[in-house]
């Protein structure tokens, strides 16, 4: 399978992208080309596209399973397994996110809780535990928001995202005619365009 050099400059970028999601720059390449093709895609030709051994596509199409980002498929007459990229862009996005939540948010709010059921032994340790819980307060709050995003479908979470540009340039005008953005010390609420 030859890559044109569009394709390969997508697929290198999402290696490079993939430690920042999670997963190794393999993962991430991986993830990147099946995505991107639209016909499923076996074993022997990951390898052959991204130079890299069998061992390490095996491995990596482990993983993708592991994150629920492919799925795999069976040609009529074949005997190797074929995969693609596990639905529309909005759904690898929502799983990837996911993913996340139930491998660092869920570990720590549940950490942060046993450490609040913690009576504090001196005035530090309460202090400390304020500190904690005002963490756990806020991850709690966007847990609950991350929750209903995603059960939001694609049309409404669109809108919601069009919204929130408008609702930052909505909060910059109220703060202009409040006055607060002359006050000493405000901060401007940055806008995007």
């Amino acid at each position: 399978m030859k890559l044109s050099s569009q394709a390969q400059a997508f697929v290198l970028h999402f290696g490079e992208m993939g430690s920042r999601w999670g997963f190794n720059r393999t993962v991430g390449q991986m993830f990147a080309l099946l995505t991107i093709h639209s016909e499923p895609v076996n074993a022997d030709q990951l390898a052959e596209a991204l130079k890299i051994s069998r061992g390490n596509v095996s491995m990596g199409l482990k993983e993708l399973q592991a994150w629920r980002l492919i799925e795999l498929h069976h040609q009529p007459g074949d005997r190797k397994d074929y995969f693609t990229a596990a639905g529309s862009i909005w759904d690898l996005a929502r799983t990837v996110f996911e993913e996340r939540r139930k491998r660092e948010l869920d570990p720590t709010l549940t950490l942060l809780r046993q450490l609040l059921l913690t009576e504090p032994g001196d005035a530090q340790e309460a202090e400390a535990q304020k500190k904690i819980q005002e963490v756990y307060s806020l991850l709690e709050m966007l847990d609950q928001f991350a929750n209903t995003l995603s059960k939001l479908d694609e049309k409404d979470l669109l809108k919601l995202m069009k919204l929130g540009s408008g609702l930052s340039k909505l909060l910059d005008l109220k703060s202009k005619a409040t006055g607060a953005g002359s006050k000493a010390g405000a901060k401007k609420v940055p806008t995007r365009k």
